[in-house]
């Protein structure tokens, strides 16, 4: 196993994708910190990466990361859940300031020396709870924050009533994005809703402003692509539409499937661990090469990256 300690360093700007376990060790009380901090652990991996072995690395070729524990000893997961105010509107006080010799006014200086207890500090309870598809209140909080923002601005409200998509999301990454108070992005945007695919700035813009109800999933935009290919298609081997639309979902999912099928290198399908050799004879033979030309030409990849 190996351990990382830092302080400070990993709260923003720092990947480490194959993080499986993230301890928080101290209070924090920025809403902004903790997403950054407890966001360290989202990133997806592929831990077949790390095999030299062949075998190995064949059999590991579809484990993905998919979950990873937070270690919260300063119940900064309830803090944020039940007890910070989203709504306040937080002043600064203002500095009381101190003459200078030379008449001018100097800031206080800090007398705090530190703090020092030997009381032991034994884990007085432990309990683990599962963050459910709704995610933390914190990230639902951010979207919200934004959708409030997007809708107060009135020239994208306009471009978004003429359906000026180009427009508004070109408005959107220049005068929302990556602003000092908040530094909403696509990335950090996608995390606050728990959904598992790419989103795109134009699903966003369509969520705020109430022309989608909610984001689609990735197995529901599949399953809508699919619908959309049985229409336009018609395949007439109706007793083979669920081996079909396996070999559609596996094409647009897996990147190793998209690699083997496109370069025609079936035989290493019998260690694909997602989709086998006997998947594909399943697939009619006609199919097997229409399926993935029909997606080339005209579902777009980007949403299931």
């Amino acid at each position: 196993a190996r351990v990382c300690v830092t302080v400070g360093m990993m709260t923003t700007g720092y990947d480490c994708p194959d993080i499986l376990n993230l301890a928080m060790m101290r209070p924090i009380f920025s809403p902004s910190d903790f997403v950054q901090m407890k966001g360290r652990g989202t990133r997806k991996h592929g831990f077949a990466e790390e095999m030299r072995d062949p075998v190995r690395k064949a059999e590991l070729a579809g484990e993905q990361k998919t979950v990873f524990r937070l270690f919260d000893f300063f119940a900064n997961c309830e803090f944020f859940e039940e007890k910070y105010q989203y709504d306040e509107e937080l002043r600064l006080p203002k500095p009381a300031a101190q003459p200078y010799s030379g008449g001018g006014l100097e800031s206080p200086k800090s007398t705090f020396k530190g703090f020092e207890t030997f009381q032991p500090d034994a884990i007085a309870s432990q309990q683990e709870q599962q963050i459910g598809l709704a995610g933390m209140r914190v990230d639902r909080e951010l979207f919200q924050k934004f959708e409030d923002m997007a809708r107060a601005d009135e020239a994208l409200a306009a471009m978004v009533e003429q359906q000026n998509w180009e427009a508004a999301i070109r408005r959107v990454m220049e005068e929302l994005f990556d602003k000092p108070d908040d530094y909403f992005n696509l990335d950090k945007l996608r995390r606050a809703t728990g959904l598992d695919r790419r989103l795109t700035v134009r699903e966003i813009i369509e969520k705020a402003f109430g022309h989608i109800p909610r984001f689609k999933s990735k197995d529901e935009l599949i399953d809508d692509e699919f619908q959309k290919f049985l229409l336009d298609q018609k395949p007439e081997q109706a007793e083979r539409i669920a081996q079909m639309r396996y070999f559609f979902d596996a094409y647009i999912k897996d990147a190793n499937v998209r690699r083997i099928i496109d370069e025609g290198k079936v035989a290493d399908l019998n260690v694909n661990p997602i989709f086998g050799m006997k998947d594909l004879r399943a697939v009619p033979d006609e199919w097997r090469k229409r399926i993935p030309e029909y997606i080339k030409d005209y579902v777009s990849l980007n949403p299931f990256l």
